[in-house]
């Protein structure tokens, strides 16, 4: 059985045919020795954005940053197949032949080139329809109103969907993502290009840039009559915006709309289409990734995942996603609806170190059983955060709302609030937003393996991220031993371990991010020390953050309620 996650429960299926067989192999090459390509001029490979995150954030350039040697690429293409995508991290190509008399030939002599490390199978195209059946859509919205973004959107169709992760706290305050760049990879986009919801979005040139992997061009959009709609009601979460009716959650944002899946078939070489859009989000400069994808088994059963194998050290796409946090983007990747599957676990991306794994709830907070669940084989926490993706409010193909269930939808909630909270603070890294992300959760000093730490609340994610990037600059940040009691009155009492006798100091954060309390302390060595902060009486009700600091400038946080 297919495990396609285009992560909603009604996906319309388009079904499409082709002229030819086509043959496709993932291509590893061995080194980039001799390469025209330095890590002393990325300005050949990288944006000026891209670089800019990598100088602001202390992220070098890599040799896993250079595209694979073009006299390699070269070589392999003179061997009769034609060049479908590069991969600079994995120093890899992917391509094409017709026929499998053509496509044997070409591969045994592909394989004797010196510099060629390894060679995948990774999909057959079936004979059948010219991919010209792909109607070419034209940007011709009629001339009907505009829409600007109207505050009465606030009470509209998605705003229990904002209001549970407390985005609407943020954009409230003019945080909506302005400045932002988010790469959606996805499958295609219908007619966003054409919807109401989207005019504002489409009228400032608000979408920077469009690729098709799957085809090889520019065209992402889908107006035929089974038409694909998926890309497109996941970029409603975050930029649709009908007024007073519905509104996403970073409307000011901008996108890249990345095509990398192809619902016809699954192959292994839409995990490849998937690196190359997280590659192509990194070289453009983007800011955040959402991607609601993810691969189990595949129509050739000799090439599916086990459970063994989410592990985030398996899959391509996993390790790309992996990486593209260490290039210094927020990663958010759907958990995946198999929940009450014999699958049941995350899927690949989703399995990934160190990004962001949604799963879903319900309107009421509770979680939606078809959401794939954690752990990882190696015993990682999946997900890492959960949001509505059961009843989601959707902008409708036909002009209006609708709804529609799949972490594919709680997803984009995520990854738009991401870049909300990334443009309050500008300071903070990737890392940090995701963390502050993950300790603003609603369960997070108790995750399980259904929604990891659970909803999170943008506006304290606001407050903490303040504190983390105000004392932190760059340390890492660990979770205190314990805080207690929990919920408190008056005083409470940080339990906390030093292996060494040092001055720590304590600081209490409220919502606003204002020091309401703090102490110096000296603590013990070679055990736990209870430090007692009171007098806290007249405090008003809601959540705070104490964070602990030591003298090495290792931070320790956790959140508690009065």
């Amino acid at each position: 059985m297919k495990k396609r996650f285009l992560f909603f429960i009604s996906l319309l299926i388009q079904c499409h045919l082709f002229s030819q067989s086509y043959y496709k192999y993932w291509i590893q090459f061995t080194d980039k020795n001799n390469s025209p390509y330095s890590v002393g001029k990325p300005s050949v490979y990288l944006s000026t954005r891209a670089i800019q995150r990598r100088t602001k954030y202390n992220i070098p350039i890599k040799i896993n940053d250079l595209p694979p040697n073009p006299a390699y690429i070269d070589s392999v293409v003179s061997k009769g197949v034609k060049l479908l995508n590069r991969s600079r991290w994995f120093n890899a190509i992917s391509i094409d032949a017709v026929s499998a008399s053509d496509t044997a030939a070409a591969m045994t002599k592909i394989r004797a080139l010196p510099f060629v490390k390894s060679s995948k199978f990774v999909t057959i195209i079936s004979p059948g329809q010219n991919k010209n059946d792909f109607i070419e859509v034209i940007n011709t919205r009629s001339p009907m109103q505009r829409n600007s973004i109207d505050s009465a959107a606030f009470d509209s169709a998605s705003n229990n969907q904002r209001h549970m992760i407390g985005i609407d706290c943020l954009n409230n305050t003019g945080f909506r993502g302005k400045g932002k760049r988010i790469a959606q990879i996805d499958a295609r986009f219908g007619i966003a290009n054409k919807l109401p919801a989207f005019d504002s979005l489409y009228n400032r040139s608000g979408i920077l840039g469009t690729w098709d992997f799957v085809w090889e061009d520019t065209n992402v959009y889908d107006d035929t009559n089974n038409a694909d709609y998926h890309g497109q009601m996941v970029l409603s979460c975050m930029a649709g915006n009908l007024p007073g009716q519905f509104l996403g959650d970073a409307v000011d944002a901008d996108f890249y709309l990345l095509r990398t899946e192809d619902i016809q078939s699954e192959y292994q070489i839409e995990d490849d289409n998937w690196t190359s859009g997280a590659e192509y989000a990194d070289s453009a400069g983007a800011d955040v990734i959402t991607s609601s994808l993810g691969y189990t088994t595949f129509d050739d059963p000799n090439t599916n995942y086990t459970y063994a194998d989410m592990n985030g050290k398996v899959a391509v796409a996993s390790r790309a996603a992996t990486i593209a946090v260490e290039k210094g983007m927020v990663v958010c990747v759907a958990a995946g609806n198999l929940g009450s599957s014999p699958w049941r676990y995350v899927s690949s991306p989703g399995d990934a170190d160190s990004i962001l794994t949604v799963g879903a709830v319900d309107a009421n907070e509770n979680y939606a059983p078809f959401s794939s669940t954690g752990p990882t084989s190696d015993g990682r926490l999946k997900p890492d955060v959960g949001a509505q993706g059961e009843n989601t409010a959707l902008a409708s193909p036909g002009g209006g709302v609708t709804y529609g269930s799949g972490t594919s939808f709680a997803t984009p909630l995520i990854a738009g609030a991401a870049a909300c909270l990334w443009q309050a603070d500008t300071n903070a890294n990737c890392v940090q937003v995701m963390q502050a992300i993950r300790e603003s959760a609603s369960q997070y000093t108790q995750p399980d393996s259904l929604l990891g730490y659970g909803i999170p609340d943008f506006c304290l994610a606001r407050t903490i991220l303040t504190a983390l990037t105000g004392i932190t600059k760059n340390k890492v940040i660990t979770n205190l031993n314990k805080v207690y009691p929990d919920p408190f009155s008056d005083n409470i009492t940080v339990s906390f371990f030093s292996s060494t006798v040092q001055n720590v100091n304590v600081r209490m954060f409220n919502t606003l991010g204002q020091i309401v309390n703090q102490k110096e302390w000296k603590v013990a060595g070679g055990g736990n020390t209870l430090i007692s902060l009171g007098g806290m009486q007249n405090l008003p009700a809601g959540v705070y953050i104490v964070v602990l600091t030591d003298e090495t400038g290792s931070v320790f946080t956790s959140k508690v309620v009065k």
